[in-house]
């Protein structure tokens, strides 16, 4: 299978080159392929965020190396590293930053629409096949302030596969949701997970739902503890 995500000996530290340098990553090892469906947990100040914010390229580590869909990132510039968070990575989380004034396809379509400059009717029939998908359909014209919060969710999950990403990196989407809710998510990313092949990471705190991914993977003071 195609490898997705590799970090090797990733490590990140703050502060560098002062008195206070503290590093809080300290050489992170990871290897996902294509169709994984993995738990990331670890307690609050273990590091997770902060390897999360990394592999979502939303900041750089300090050492080591990671790959996203085969390619070195740390090789790419500022503009090329957007490039391929927009099409390779897809992001839910713990609350949904849904745009309350748009409707749920509106905001289905948002990331489609920051890659190609303005709307068409493939970007529309896209948002419309995905909302299908995640069960609502029959709200794609309701604004995200007329949903309930599990609706709202799942309006995230069908915005995360907007660009079709390799990865989706899930952060706590089940936290804010009731019981029922939670599971509905939770069994709605892993049915995309087996009919799509698309490898997702999950932040959980959940025993219960980590159980039920393919791999669980421990984070403990920036370390990977099992």
């Amino acid at each position: 299978m195609a490898e997705v995500l590799r970090l090797d000996q990733i490590r990140k530290s703050y502060n560098v080159g002062t008195p206070v340098e503290t590093e809080v990553l300290h050489g992170i090892d990871l290897a996902m392929n294509a169709g994984d469906f993995l738990a990331l947990m670890g307690p609050s100040g273990s590091g997770k965020s902060t390897l999360l914010n990394i592999i979502g390229l939303l900041d750089r580590p300090t050492g080591g190396r990671l790959l996203i869909s085969g390619q070195d990132t740390g090789r790419l510039g500022d503009a090329a590293l957007t490039h391929l968070r927009g099409h390779a990575i897809g992001f839910v989380f713990q609350y949904h930053y849904l745009i309350a004034a748009f409707t749920a396809r509106e905001n289905v379509m948002m990331p489609m629409l920051v890659d190609r400059g303005r709307p068409d009717a493939a970007i529309q029939r896209r948002a419309d096949e995905l909302l299908d998908r995640v069960g609502l359909a029959r709200w794609r014209n309701n604004s995200a302030t007329n949903m309930s919060g599990g609706q709202q969710q799942r309006v995230a999950v069908a915005r995360a596969l907007a660009m079709n990403p390799d990865l989706v990196l899930a952060d706590e989407p089940t936290g804010n949701l009731d019981t029922k809710s939670a599971e509905d998510v939770f069994d709605l990313m892993r049915e995309i997970n087996r009919e799509r092949g698309t490898t997702f990471l999950l932040v959980t705190h959940n025993d219960d739902l980590a159980a039920k991914c393919d791999r669980i993977v421990r984070v403990v003071d920036g370390r990977i503890a099992g």
